[in-house]
């Protein structure tokens, strides 16, 4: 077991991932949180971030144009996989036995944020950790159409993707000293960021089931 959870460790370390898988195992982990169920541990906010600071400061051996494509094009096919699911599951997703890598409770908060937003789900829900891994499996369940469903789901891509990846870059480029010198602050203040509007989600559903 101790071995086990020291590989999930690894795994969540998005410098570890940079470092010793490089670029395609960047595009893999970034399909695999947005496409597969057990995936919504993974850490594909400040992984973006990170690989978008690293090519700045020439830590990555890629260009920042092949690494937005990629990305984009690994998180749209991701989607796909997880619309796949939820379409031919349907509502049996909702009686699976919890697990270490599955829960209930992350379905049940997907189709909630998914019945509040609708389709725009998949464009904003990109930024909300583990709702951007269960909302293209919500989006299947209720059959969204798949035309719909593609729309949104490459312009979610394409959004949460640039937007973390050029915000990582042009960090970079513009303070690498200071990148170099305060990476760990860095991080721990965007895995912050990135983690408060879930935080915020449990806080009031908290608060509505206490009232």
């Amino acid at each position: 077991m101790n071995k086990i959870w020291q590989a999930i460790i690894k795994l969540v370390d998005a410098q570890q991932i940079i470092h010793e898988g490089g670029f395609y195992l960047i595009l893999f982990v970034i399909f695999a949180e947005t496409g597969l169920f057990f995936g919504f541990f993974l850490p594909g906010d400040y992984l973006l971030f990170l690989a978008g600071l690293f090519v700045a400061t020439h830590k990555i051996n890629t260009d920042i144009i092949t690494l937005v494509i990629g990305t984009i094009i690994a998180a749209t096919a991701g989607n796909f996989v997880g619309y796949y699911f939820g379409y031919k599951t349907g509502p049996l997703l909702f009686k699976k036995e919890d697990s270490l890598f599955f829960k209930k409770k992350y379905i049940r908060m997907a189709e909630v944020y998914y019945n509040k937003q609708g389709s725009f789900a998949l464009i904003m829900g990109r930024f909300i950790p583990i709702v951007r891994t269960f909302a293209p499996i919500i989006a299947g369940v209720v059959k969204l159409s798949l035309r719909r469903f593609t729309v949104y789901n490459i312009l979610g891509a394409v959004l949460w993707v640039a937007s973390l990846t050029l915000l990582g870059y042009f960090l970079g480029k513009e303070f690498e000293k200071q990148v170099n010198d305060y990476l760990t602050y860095i991080i721990v203040g965007f895995i912050i960021i990135t983690s408060f509007p879930l935080i915020w989600s449990f806080v009031k559903a908290k608060y509505k089931s206490a009232s």
